[in-house]
C-alpha cells in the first residue's frame, strides 16, 4: 500500500492557536495536510467569543507564537492584555504571513472518526455528508469549545433575546437602556458583568457559586516599551519555559509560615498591585498545596473583596465557601466587585433562592420575579473532554473513545490513546496545555508531534500507537501528581465538571498537575530514547 491510497497524510481537526501551528508544521515536511474548521473563520476560542470584555489574562507578548523571529519583530501588541478584537487579528495575520488559510476548510464540522486496520487510515465524516481519508489524525479542538446551557425549566419560553456566551451575535448586541440578566459568575461573567454594568438600564447576576478574582491591572503598551519587549524575546519565553504554568509567574520558593504575618501580608500587596496572574502564578510555593497556608491568602483575598464591595452582605455573598483562593482557575477582572457597587446592578444568590424557571417575560426565583430584553448564559462548558464526546470516534476493533473514556480519559503523555492508532490529541485531556499559557503548552506539544510523525514516516511506518502499559503509567502519574495540589480537590472545569451536567468527576483527571517543566522532560525522555510508549507498525 503506498500513501496515495489516502487522501491526506494529516487532518487536522480545529483552526484556532493550536490547529494554525500543528498546520505550519505538517506543511514544513511537505505533507499533504487539511484542516477542518467548523466555524467561518480562523481563531477558535478567539473567533467565537465575541462577549464585551473577552480579552487574554496571558501577557499578550507571552501569549503570541515563538517560532518565528520575523513573525516576533513585525507585530506590535497594543495592550498589556489584549482584548479578542486584536488577538483574532494577529492569528489571521500569522495565517496570511505562512499562507495557512488555503488548506483550512471552513463551515466543516465533523460528526464521526473512524479508523481502517485494514489501510492504517482513519475515516472522516462530515456533517454535509462529505468523508476524507488520511493517515494521521490531529485534533486541535480546544479545552472549551463545547459550551453548556443550563438545565431550568422555560428556558425556550422567554420571548426576549437569549444566547450562551459562546454564541453572541456577531453582529453585535445593543446594551443601551436594556435590561439584562447574567446567569453564572465564571471566568466569562465576571469579565461581562464588570464590561456592561455602566452600559445597560439595569442587570441582575445570579450566581450559583462565586469565584475567587484578582485584578488584572491591564494598560497600554507604548511603542518604546514594545520595542524593548522585542528585544528581550529570548529572555520572556525562556522565563515562560522555566514556570510550572508557562507564564511570566512562578512560585514563590519560601512558605507561608516561614514569614511573619507582617511580611506575608506586604508580599501579597505587592502581588495584588501587579499586572497579571502574580497572586495566583507567583506566589508563595505552598499557597496551593498546603490548607493551612491556603487559608491564610484566602482570608488576605477576601479582606480585598470586603475594601471593594460597599455593601457587606453583598461582599459576603461573593466570597466562595466551598475552596479556597487559587484552588480554581482565577479570573482577572477590571472593576468587577465595583460594578456591584452601581445603584442599577442587584447580586441574586440561586443557592439561596434558587431559579425556579425562565418565563416569558424573564426569571423567576423563589423571592421575585425579574423581567428582562436579554438573558445571558455564562454558565460554562463541558470542559477539556466535552468537545470528544461530541464526536463519535471509534478505534481499533469498533471500539468508540467514548466508552474509553466513560469513567474518566485515558492518554500517554495527553497526546496519543492506546487502541486509536494514527489519533493524536493535541490539545487533549492530561496534556500539558491543560494548566498552562496555552500557546506555550501547544506549541510544545505541536512540535513533539511534529518531531514523531517525521520518525514514523522516515522509518516507513504507516502505524504508531501508545502502548497500553505506558498509557497506564502516565495515567498513573497523572494521578499522583493531582493528589499533590489543592486544584484537583476542587470541582471545576479543571477536574471535568459542570454543574448542568450528570457525571461523576471522581477519577476524571483531565489535567495534568505536574508543571510544564516535567512535562517537557517526559517528552524530551520519549524522543531521546526512540519512543518506548509506542508501537509502530
Amino acid at each position: 500500500m503506498t500513501e496515495n491510497a489516502v487522501d491526506h497524510d494529516v487532518v487536522i481537526v480545529g483552526a484556532g492557536v493550536c490547529g494554525l501551528y500543528a498546520l505550519h508544521l505538517m506543511l514544513k515536511q511537505g505533507l499533504r495536510v487539511a484542516v477542518l474548521e467548523r466555524a467561518d473563520g480562523l481563531g477558535g476560542t478567539w473567533y467565537a467569543n465575541r462577549y464585551p470584555g473577552c480579552r487574554f489574562d496571558s501577557e499578550s507578548y507571552t501569549y503570541g507564537y515563538s517560532f518565528s523571529e520575523e513573525l516576533l519583530r513585525e507585530w506590535s501588541w497594543s495592550e498589556l492584555f489584549a482584548a479578542r478584537p486584536e488577538t483574532l487579528d494577529y492569528l489571521n495575520h500569522v495565517a496570511d504571513r505562512f499562507e495557512l488559510t488555503k488548506h483550512i476548510q471552513f463551515g466543516s464540522t465533523v460528526v464521526a472518526a473512524a479508523y481502517d486496520e485494514s489501510r492504517s487510515a482513519w475515516t472522516v465524516r462530515l456533517d454535509d455528508g462529505r468523508s476524507l481519508s488520511t493517515r494521521f489524525l490531529m485534533t486541535a479542538i480546544g479545552h472549551l469549545s463545547a459550551p453548556v446551557m443550563p438545565r431550568i425549566p422555560g428556558l425556550d419560553s422567554f420571548q426576549g433575546r437569549s444566547f450562551h456566551t459562546y454564541h453572541w451575535p456577531s453582529e453585535g448586541v445593543e446594551l443601551t437602556g436594556q435590561r439584562v440578566a447574567v446567569v453564572g459568575t465564571g471566568s466569562t461573567g465576571v469579565q461581562i458583568i464588570a464590561e456592561i454594568a455602566d452600559k445597560v438600564d439595569q442587570l441582575v447576576v445570579f450566581q450559583r457559586n462565586p469565584n475567587w478574582c484578582a485584578p488584572l491591572h491591564n494598560r497600554p503598551i507604548g511603542s518604546e516599551e514594545m520595542e524593548r519587549i522585542k528585544a528581550s524575546y529570548d529572555e520572556i519565553f525562556e522565563r515562560c519555559a522555566q514556570t510550572p504554568g508557562g507564564f511570566l509567574h512562578g512560585p514563590d520558593r519560601r512558605k507561608v509560615f516561614e514569614l511573619s504575618e507582617e511580611e506575608r501580608l506586604a508580599f501579597w500587596e505587592e502581588l495584588y498591585a501587579a499586572p497579571g496572574f502574580g497572586i495566583w502564578l507567583g506566589n508563595f510555593r505552598d499557597t496551593f498545596m498546603d490548607e493551612a497556608a491556603n487559608a491564610e491568602l484566602s482570608a488576605f483575598i477576601a479582606g480585598k473583596i470586603r475594601q471593594r464591595v460597599s455593601d457587606p452582605a453583598v461582599a459576603d455573598k461573593l466570597i466562595p465557601r466551598d475552596h479556597g483562593f487559587g484552588a480554581k482557575r482565577v479570573p482577572l477582572e477590571t472593576r468587577y466587585y465595583e460594578a456591584y457597587n452601581r445603584p442599577n446592578v442587584r447580586l441574586v444568590d440561586i443557592k439561596q433562592t434558587p431559579i425556579e424557571r425562565v418565563t416569558p417575560a424573564g426569571i423567576r426565583t423563589g423571592e421575585a420575579e425579574y423581567a428582562f430584553d436579554l438573558i445571558v448564559y455564562a454558565t460554562g462548558f463541558d470542559g477539556v473532554t466535552g468537545p470528544f464526546d461530541r464526536i463519535d470516534i471509534t478505534g481499533v476493533g469498533g471500539v468508540k473513545l467514548a466508552d474509553k473514556w466513560a469513567d474518566g480519559p485515558r492518554t500517554l503523555l495527553g497526546t496519543q490513546i492506546n487502541g486509536f492508532p494514527n489519533l493524536f490529541t493535541l490539545v487533549g485531556p492530561q496534556s500539558g496545555s491543560v494548566a498552562t499559557n496555552f500557546p506555550r503548552g501547544i506549541e510544545e506539544a505541536c512540535e513533539w508531534v511534529s518531531g514523531l510523525v517525521a520518525f514514523v514516516r522516515e522509518r516507513g511506518y504507516q502505524r504508531v500507537e501508545a502502548t497500553a502499559s505506558a498509557e497506564q503509567q502516565w495515567v498513573d502519574h497523572v494521578k499522583e501528581m493531582a493528589a499533590k495540589v489543592l486544584l484537583s480537590r476542587t470541582r471545576s472545569w479543571f477536574t471535568g465538571y459542570n454543574p448542568n451536567l450528570d457525571r461523576s468527576t471522581e477519577n476524571r483527571y483531565v489535567m495534568y498537575t505536574g508543571g510544564a517543566v516535567r512535562y517537557r522532560q517526559r517528552l524530551q525522555e520519549q524522543a531521546a530514547n526512540g519512543y518506548p510508549g509506542f508501537t509502530m507498525a
